[in-house]
């Protein structure tokens, strides 16, 4: 917990310097492989983190330039985690990130996105059907997400891959009648790769 608490705060008070990241236009290349651990919690942001480590899944994407520049890219991923108290899940969005440099190799990140979360149940379950309880297994439910995120990458000129943590809030809608608005937390721990030139 004070390690994210860390992070948020060295992300929210760094003065941040506009501009890309080291490279500039010619360091910077499209469509990178973007891959990552996945560690889920249905939490509010920052509570009982330690719960994450327990719900580990994966994660792919990739990402394009705005600008040819690292410091605005939309990425798109498609992300899978299993948690057996709540139930495994599927997600695919994309998100806008703003990347502000913090030193020549360090950057951080804030995203703001929309997608598509698939949750299933993690036991059959049942509902009434004229007057008795009918099993619906363990199919699940679909519905709108929208993640926002900060995090923090390193990158060294001339290499082809660079590190990043993020922490992500995912905001889910229709969740039941009961609950409609469900928030739920990612730590992601990843790599983006791209192929040498």
């Amino acid at each position: 917990m004070k390690t994210l608490a860390l992070w948020a705060s060295l992300i929210l008070l760094t003065p941040w310097r506009g501009g890309a990241q080291p490279g500039g236009s010619s360091g910077y290349r499209d469509f990178p492989v973007l891959v990552s651990l996945q560690f889920h919690s249905i939490n509010l942001p920052f509570k009982k983190v330690q719960h994450h480590f327990r719900n580990m899944g994966f994660g792919v994407g990739t990402e394009f330039s705005y600008t040819g520049k690292q410091h605005l890219v939309q990425q798109v991923s498609l992300i899978w985690y299993r948690n057996r108290q709540a139930g495994n899940g599927v997600g695919v969005y994309t998100q806008a990130v703003w990347r502000p440099s913090l030193s020549d190799a360090a950057y951080s990140e804030i995203k703001l996105g929309a997608g598509y979360w698939y949750s299933f149940r993690p036991v059959p379950s049942f509902k009434p059907i004229q007057g008795e309880w009918t099993s619906v297994g363990r199919r699940g439910k679909g519905m709108f997400a929208l993640p926002l995120g900060i995090g923090m990458g390193y990158r060294t000129s001339g290499a082809s891959w660079s590190p990043f943590v993020n922490y992500q809030l995912v905001v889910l809608s229709g969740y039941n009648a009961s609950v409609p608005i469900v928030p739920e937390t990612l730590i992601q721990l990843g790599v983006s790769a791209s192929p040498k030139r």
